[in-house]
């Protein structure tokens, strides 16, 4: 083991201290493809359509990944705690898809904003979502009125979705 990571610290140079520019260039390529290999086994999804968990993991991620790139964090070890937390949040998504219970407490629930073209306050005062807010979403999907909308709804990613109310 002591030779593989003696190998390692060859080519993508020294934990502390400047590396050289090819063991820079050695680091990109392996960040690089560790990066791909993050996006894998975090799946799809978690850079498609972002919760809140979504981003902070691909926020520390990207954040990890830079600081094993300019030797700000030891390589190996910055290497191993992201992947960690790379499978702990592909794991937690596991568990919200087999228990409703994790996937409200992990990922909330989505609230109605409006009902048959009743405005619900609560919901909105619950998610601090102003009437421009509300407005802008229905705009978003092509409706200019309240009374037009038959369900509006925050969503668990944040995102106002909205089922207008059939045309007479």
């Amino acid at each position: 083991m002591e030779a593989v990571m003696e190998l390692l610290e060859a080519i993508v140079g020294p934990d502390v201290g400047s590396p050289s520019t090819a063991q820079f260039c050695a680091r990109a390529v392996l960040l690089f493809v560790y990066g791909l290999l993050c996006i894998r086994v975090a799946g799809r999804r978690t850079f498609s359509s972002l919760s809140p968990l979504d981003i902070i993991v691909a926020i520390v991620v990207g954040s990890n990944i830079s600081r094993a790139m300019t030797g700000k964090a030891p390589f190996v070890p910055t290497l191993v705690a992201t992947m960690l937390l790379v499978v702990l949040h592909r794991l937690a998504a596991m568990a919200t898809v087999r228990s409703n219970l994790l996937s409200r407490l992990i990922k909330g629930s989505p609230t109605t904003l409006v009902r048959d073209g009743c405005i619900d306050r609560a919901g909105m005062m619950r998610h601090d979502i102003s009437d421009e807010d509300l407005l802008e979403g229905l705009r978003m999907e092509q409706v200019e009125d309240p009374a037009d909308v038959r369900l509006a709804t925050i969503e668990r990613g944040g995102k106002i979705s909205v089922v207008p109310r059939a045309k007479a």
